[in-house]
């Protein structure tokens, strides 16, 4: 059984079955004891008072079960794709034995789209009701209780990456690889595209990195993309695994272009 240090991953992850696209990620299952539970808040929104990126989105869960009982926080980040759908990573939604699974969420995940910040105004909050697991690599797409509006969806990349092409990398991870615990703002960073697989990339940073410009644990899913005005943009691949946060070396993320079909079929 493989262990993977997980520089973009939820958590550190373990590599727990296998599908047609490689093997499955799951977040490990260090849990805490069960708090009290409440109804959920109802889905809200309002209009994006800041137009940076604003397709970009927080996922975050408090009650993870976890195997032997008792449940774990966790979090994850992600995109914009269609009114009501969010492209994040596959291994974010996964049973008490790791193992990725779809259909109705077996955790309560909220979902915040629009903010830069926690205190920001404005955005949308919802909840997963749906995942749809990708057949070929770490990649899902997941329904919102309610339509996003006001905020455009990000475009999905069509064409195979270059090696060489610059991405943008957004997220909302931890800022240490042992000290878990989503941001409270939006990191960001830049990387190159340094190889081409199948159905993921490789992508190195562009300077030095930090926890603030690259991938930490709760950073899966997060978006790596094309934008000419911080706004808008085209989402080239999603956070999948790397080093330990800050280390250098290559993030291993998953290609949207060879799913794109996929995803519209999902999302229509």
């Amino acid at each position: 059984m493989g262990v993977l240090a997980g520089a973009g991953l939820a958590f550190a992850h373990t590599v727990t079955a296998a599908t047609a696209g490689g093997p499955v990620l799951a977040a490990s299952t260090t849990g805490h004891s069960l708090p009290d539970t409440a109804a959920p808040a109802p889905a809200t929104t309002r209009a994006a008072q800041n137009p940076i990126l604003p397709f970009n989105a927080k996922l975050t869960s408090e009650d993870i079960p976890v195997l032997g009982g008792g449940v774990r926080s966790g979090a994850c980040s992600g995109s914009l794709v269609a009114p009501q759908w969010v492209v994040t990573a596959g291994h974010c939604f996964h049973d008490v034995h790791d193992v990725r699974v779809g259909g109705p969420s077996p955790y309560t995940m909220t979902v915040t789209v629009g903010r830069l910040k926690d205190s920001d105004p404005g955005g949308h909050t919802a909840e997963v009701v749906d995942v749809r697991q990708s057949p070929v690599n770490d990649l899902a797409v997941v329904k919102l209780s309610s339509p996003v509006t006001g905020i455009a969806p990000v475009k999905l990349a069509e064409t195979r990456p270059a090696v060489g092409e610059q991405l943008q990398f957004a997220g909302w991870g931890s800022h240490s690889a042992t000290v878990l615990g989503p941001s409270d703002h939006l990191k960001r960073g830049k990387f190159r595209v340094s190889g081409v697989d199948k159905v993921t990339l490789e992508a190195q940073p562009v300077g030095t990195r930090t926890v603030e410009n690259g991938p930490c644990p709760q950073d899966s899913g997060g978006p790596f993309f094309l934008s000419e005005d911080d706004h808008g943009g085209t989402l080239v691949a999603i956070v999948n695994t790397g080093p330990p946060c800050p280390q250098p070396g290559a993030e291993t993320i998953a290609r949207v272009d060879v799913v794109a079909d996929w995803i519209r079929e999902q999302t229509g």
